[in-house]
């Protein structure tokens, strides 16, 4: 059975990033020019935020030079997070994308943008925007329906401490 570079770096390097309270999201090796890049993403359900990040890329490059898990030759090592539009693929991602705004594919091959208000093992509970004075609807997406989903960004989009502010 034959793995690819990305896979033995995955299972090399996850025992590692979950020590440190972190999800291991991602691997991939990518050849800029003569150079190689690792990147790993990582992710937890409250954040990672620069000093996390900044700790796992220390233990993560002190692993890599204790092995030849990258070969010989110079690499450049990228550790992040997912990013604000990040793709939902795991059911962790969609609880932490709760009451978010999603862009979902269905795999009738229909669209569907909503909020996501509740998570369950079979799928999502959601919340339909309005459109001209309607008012929002909701509907249940099961995950076997979804084809793919998207978090959205919101830029006007107030926060759940400023809408308890102006209801009191």
């Amino acid at each position: 059975m034959s793995t690819t570079q990305s896979e033995r770096l995955r299972v090399l390097l996850e025992p590692l990033v979950s020590s440190q309270g972190l999800d291991l999201e991602e691997v991939e090796v990518d050849s800029v020019g003569r150079k190689r890049v690792l990147r790993v993403v990582v992710d937890s359900d409250e954040g990672a935020d620069l000093d996390a990040i900044a700790d796992v890329s220390r233990a993560l490059s002190a692993k890599l030079d204790e092995t030849d898990a990258m070969g010989e030759g110079e690499y450049t090592l990228e550790v992040g997070t997912p990013g604000a539009e990040r793709e939902l693929k795991e059911h962790r991602h969609y609880v932490r994308a709760m009451d978010r705004l999603v862009k979902f594919q269905l795999g009738d091959g229909g669209e569907l943008v909503a909020r996501i208000l509740d998570v369950d093992e079979e799928g999502v509970d959601v919340e339909v925007p309005g459109v001209k004075g309607r008012k929002p609807t909701a509907r249940r997406l099961v995950f076997q329906d979804i084809a793919k989903a998207r978090v959205q960004v919101e830029f006007n989009r107030k926060n759940k401490n400023e809408e308890n502010a102006e209801e009191a």
